[in-house]
């Protein structure tokens, strides 16, 4: 197409259609300005909100050399926002940086993991620092609340969009069906429906009526539904490559993904992990063209942007620990044949990648033809003009206080309280008395004493005397080595001995013995549910939250159920198959499970 003027080209005209703009500028760009936006990279932020240099502890380049040496586009950010202000600023000095010294002037894309929620894995998403703060998505699939869904992701939006992020690597709505799975505290839980319900929910709130300037675009993840790993191992690592269906249950993992694509997401994140025992061929889903060309874009008719997940090219080392690229079943291939591979399967961008010159160099090789990159290039390019970036790629300086506001923490904080499950409540103790704890020595696990003596609570350092005891417990895991794999959660669901052996001997010595246990997976609480005098799991709160609840403060009491069932040992998860929804023998507790306080407040 010709330009509009000799002055202007048609891709800066706002007045045109964003096909007509985006087919004006693919036809200027160079086979290395095409393959630049095929890559979806790390970034992060320098000192006082300047360009960073490279970083080889996170084997990220520097700034510079990504945008006018590799021509790349579309980024990461890592680390964690301390100040929104300063993020903005950041913002604007890499925009004006990519406009200013690029032939195309092609604006910035910046994605980010979650981060608004009570997270305690900071390798797949970040605490909220100034952003607004809500539970885990466990907690709204606990609370049941489609609304609370979609305002939860408004606010984030606007969080986002006022420090310039425009694509959220989220949601997961993967199916909780293998309890030992370390990604389970991200997900919906194990119900199908009700996951695909929030997750059209989330959407909603995230991009709006239609994608736009104010849009996040959504990547939804991890297609075809990560749940159903072998033994709960996570497939970032070699041990868990391995995907299985022993209960055939293919199609109730797509559920979810299918009513997302209902709800209009923008774009797909494949999982890394390789399914086994199935008709799809035993590669790496991002690599895996039954997945991702039959399956998605033949059979569900998606047209959006696929992204793989993170290094599927790339060998890399995370706080010391090696890991290879993340391209199971094909570990014998070259770089740039993985490359191919990935093309071949459908996918548009390489994510945590940075190699643009394989793409050059299958086109010049004559191995892939270059309209299978316009073919990507022309989605990823799609998605700047809708958001509005070509247009407006700068954010308003004097509106990034919207960030972390009053009324949006409280919400929030609201949020992670109502959440709570409540599962036991002997003689309804619950909601204490303050007359409960007048005089009474109180011992706790878990909890900031400063807090607990805030509320006026005589703390003891000894159960051996104490009245009442306040224990905050976390799903137990099997600890890593160490590195990035120290983040993953998975393994036992049990606690160990000395553990069991601790928390048994407290429950049998004080009188009164109040349980809170954070659920980043379903744990066996089979030993301390009967002993307890009431029992609570919760999904991610502050010891101001949980105590708030015990004690009913500000009207608030537990209003959740449980996001899937708790099973009763380990052996019934073991035996458990991987891919079926409430597969264990005889639960402790099922599905749905959760008490309301008779008397809403305390005296």
């Amino acid at each position: 197409m010709a330009s509009q003027s000799k002055d202007i080209p048609l891709y800066r005209d706002s007045t045109k259609t964003a096909d007509e703009r985006v087919y004006d500028l693919l036809s200027r760009m160079t086979l290395a300005e095409k393959a630049g936006q095929m890559f979806h990279g790390m970034i992060l932020m320098g000192p006082d909100g300047t360009l960073a240099g490279p970083n080889p502890g996170f084997g990220i380049e520097g700034t510079h050399e990504l945008l006018t040496e590799k021509l790349m586009t579309h980024f990461n950010i890592v680390g964690p926002i301390t100040d929104p202000a300063v993020t903005a600023k950041w913002y604007n000095t890499l925009q004006e940086h990519a406009i200013k010294s690029t032939r195309l002037g092609i604006p910035i894309t910046i994605s980010t993991d979650p981060r608004n929620h009570f997270t305690d894995n900071v390798g797949t998403s970040f605490n909220a620092s100034s952003m607004s703060q809500w539970p885990e998505t466990l907690g709204f699939a606990a609370l049941r609340d489609a609304k609370l869904v979609e305002r939860f992701a408004d606010i984030a939006r606007q969080e986002y969009v006022a420090m310039g992020i425009r694509v959220a690597l989220h949601p997961q709505i993967d199916l909780a069906t293998e309890y030992r799975w370390s990604r389970i505290n991200a997900t919906f839980g194990e119900h199908a429906e009700l996951s695909g319900e929030l997750a059209q929910a989330y959407i909603r709130g995230f991009q709006g009526k239609e994608i736009g300037p104010t849009s996040v675009s959504t990547m939804t993840k991890h297609f075809p539904g990560g749940g159903a790993q072998l033994d709960g191992e996570d497939p970032h690592f070699v041990y868990g490559q391995e995907q299985v269906y022993p209960g055939n249950q293919i199609e109730l993992h797509l559920k979810p993904f299918e009513m997302a694509l209902e709800a209009g997401t923008r774009q797909i994140m494949p999982g890394c992990g390789m399914p086994i025992g199935t008709e799809w061929e035993e590669v790496g889903f991002g690599l895996n063209k039954d997945v991702i060309t039959d399956l998605l874009r033949g059979r569900l008719g998606f047209d959006g942007l696929v992204c793989t997940d993170w290094g599927v090219l790339t060998d890399v080392t995370l706080l010391g620990q090696f890991m290879p690229a993340r391209a199971w079943g094909c570990e014998h291939l070259s770089q740039l044949e993985k490359a191919k591979k990935v093309l071949d399967a459908g996918c548009d961008q390489f994510g945590g990648d940075t190699l643009p010159e394989l793409v050059i160099k299958l086109v010049e090789s004559g191995q892939i033809h270059e309209t299978r990159l316009d073919q990507s290039v022309f989605r990823t390019l799609k998605e700047k003009f809708l958001l509005g970036l070509f247009d407006n790629p700068f954010v308003d300086l004097n509106s990034v206080g919207v960030v972390g506001c009053e009324e949006w923490k409280k919400e929030g904080q609201l949020a992670q309280r109502r959440a709570y499950t409540l599962l036991k409540n002997d003689d309804d103790i619950l909601p204490l008395r303050h007359s409960d704890v007048d005089g009474k020595k109180v011992y706790i696990e878990g909890i900031d004493a400063s807090v607990a003596k805030a509320r006026g609570l005589t703390v003891t350092d000894s159960f051996e005397d104490a009245d009442i005891a306040l224990l905050r417990l976390k799903c137990p895991y099997d600890p890593k080595s160490g590195g990035f794999e120290a983040f993953f959660h998975s393994g036992s669901l049990e606690f160990g001995s000395d553990d069991r052996t601790r928390i048994s001997t407290i429950l049998g010595k004080v009188p009164t013995t109040i349980v809170d246990v954070y659920l980043d997976r379903p744990a066996v609480l089979t030993e301390i549910a009967p002993r307890a005098s009431a029992l609570a799991v919760s999904y991610g709160s502050s010891d101001d939250g949980f105590l708030d609840i015990i004690f009913g403060a500000n009207g608030v009491a537990p209003e959740g159920k449980l996001p899937f069932d708790l099973p009763r040992s380990m052996e019934a998860v073991v035996k458990s198959r991987s891919d079926v929804p409430f597969d264990t023998e005889n639960p402790l507790f099922r599905y749905g499970d959760g008490l309301s306080y008779t008397r809403r407040t305390a005296e």
